[in-house]
């Protein structure tokens, strides 16, 4: 069965590279049966934020993939604790393993002398590689403070067959003698990984491409511990649209900061999907289950995937499309409450969804770009009212309004047909009155179908605006 997992950091709130890395995980998974694992990587203790594993997990759970097994999981599962600061003693164990078949060894240097070192020689000199291994468990028993670092051997080629990049080789002399065991008893993330994922039975590690340099390090401990690696996976940078890494002056960078702005879940995965994968085709728009039946690492670029807020927001705009005019309606309500405004009723709500759907790219779209459903204008477009507002036009509309208050039918064919029989009586074009009537109704030039937005408005509602138009626009 395959096995991933996604392992962040709890050192700041999840960001869009993370959820992408997150949602090719979690495909895999579903494209092949097999489970999904979330996994907290906390052994950077100094830089810890408190709620950042309560936000990763409820991104998780807003964006649709959350895990099976792990971390907040219900029972949390087989293979935990699922929380690495919970699991210092395994490590210590292993480590002492290493040191045991002399694959590892003790490391006395100071800050100084390291510093000193790289001055000198560009990196950590290996001073403590060959010391008497005795003297070493002396002194660290005596309470010396000391790290254990890997032996890497000397004069080996290292391959990893990459499911991204293919065959991707390294010389050992580019790899340090990587400490894989602070002072403070807390692993490194070389050591931490690679016994996690062997004890929870990873088959696939899907991470970023800054990880693959380290790759070489994490196939020497699995040969030490005579263990069978997983596949790797080195998913490419996010650029912005001049090449250069994605960082927060291009724009947010935070999962919230999406959600925040109005971001369907299945826009944002949608999008963070195609930023590095593709089905083979041009197809855009995808649902998370048809994305669950195709995911393939095969179809996953090496090249660096570029962030396009343009297409973002067209891929969003496509998903609010296909949703339903209801399924719109019911997650209004939050943002009525966060434009301080009273939420309408559920069925007004609906049909001004119907409406809007179109021509709404965010879920504020519906209430702050449409507010004349919901409040009378309190303003009127100059640039509009100068174009489209004739000196006829207040007598016109005010006489509209007296018909469509005896109108036995309101139904936007009706009152198209009242309008239409109005302009003709008058010798005008409809255009005479089309114009000003959505101005004196909406207090702007553009909008869905006027006919259909006069319908959803109500009787008592257009009556009254276009009055109220007609006496302030004379």
């Amino acid at each position: 069965m395959i096995r991933v997992r996604f392992a962040p950091s709890p050192t700041g709130y999840l960001h869009v590279g993370g959820l992408r890395t997150a949602l090719y995980n979690y495909l895999l998974a579903r494209r092949h049966g097999g489970k999904f694992l979330l996994r907290v990587e906390d052994t950077d203790q100094a830089r810890l934020v408190p709620d950042a594993v309560d936000n990763i997990l409820d991104n998780l759970r807003w964006a649709g993939i959350s895990p099976d097994e792990g971390a907040g999981c219900q029972p949390e599962g087989e293979h935990g604790p699922y929380v690495q600061s919970q699991r210092l003693p395994i490590y210590r164990k292993y480590a002492d393993e290493l040191l045991e078949k002399g694959l590892a060894y003790r490391c006395f240097a100071t800050a100084e002398e390291l510093t000193a070192m790289r001055e000198n020689h560009g990196g950590y000199d290996k001073r403590y590689r060959d010391f008497d291994v005795a003297e070493a468990k002396r002194r660290a028993d005596s309470g010396e403070a000391h790290v254990i670092r890997m032996k890497v051997p000397e004069g080996e080629t290292l391959e990893i067959d990459d499911l991204v990049r293919g065959s991707v080789r390294f010389d050992s002399a580019q790899v340090d003698d990587q400490v894989i065991l602070k002072s403070d008893g807390f692993p490194t993330y070389h050591l931490a990984a690679v016994v996690d994922d062997h004890e929870m039975e990873i088959t696939h590690v899907i991470r970023g491409e800054e990880w693959l340099t380290s790759t070489p390090k994490h196939l020497l401990l699995y040969r030490f511990f005579g263990w069978t690696p997983p596949r790797f996976a080195h998913l490419s940078l996010v650029v912005n649209l001049s090449g250069k890494k994605l960082s927060k002056r291009d724009g947010d960078t935070s999962v919230d900061a999406y959600r925040e702005q109005g971001y369907l879940p299945a826009g944002l995965i949608n999008f963070l999907a195609l930023l590095g994968w593709s089905n083979g085709d041009n197809r855009e728009v995808w649902s998370l289950h048809d994305m669950e039946q195709v995911f393939a690492l095969e179809r996953v670029h090496a090249s660096p995937a570029v962030f396009d807020f343009d297409k973002l927001r067209h891929i969003n705009q496509q998903q609010l499309f296909l949703m339903s005019d209801e399924a719109i309606a019911e997650i209004l309500p939050e943002w009525f409450a966060k434009a301080g405004m009273a939420t309408p009723e559920y069925a007004y709500l609906v049909r001004v969804a119907g409406l809007m759907k179109q021509r709404c790219t965010l879920l504020p779209d519906f209430v702050g770009g449409a507010r004349y459903f919901y409040e009378d204008p309190e303003t009127f477009d100059e640039a509009v009212v100068k174009k489209r507002w004739k000196p006829e036009s207040a007598e016109l509309v005010r006489e509209f309004a007296g018909q469509l208050e005896a109108l036995p039918e309101w139904r936007a064919a009706e009152l198209e047909a009242a309008l239409r029989q109005l302009c003709e009586s008058k010798g005008q074009g409809a255009a005479a009155l089309i114009h000003p009537v959505r101005l004196g109704v909406s207090g702007v030039g553009g909008g869905p179908g006027l006919f259909e937005m006069l319908e959803v408005l109500g009787r008592e509602v257009c009556a009254r605006r276009l009055r109220k138009a007609a006496d302030t626009l004379k």
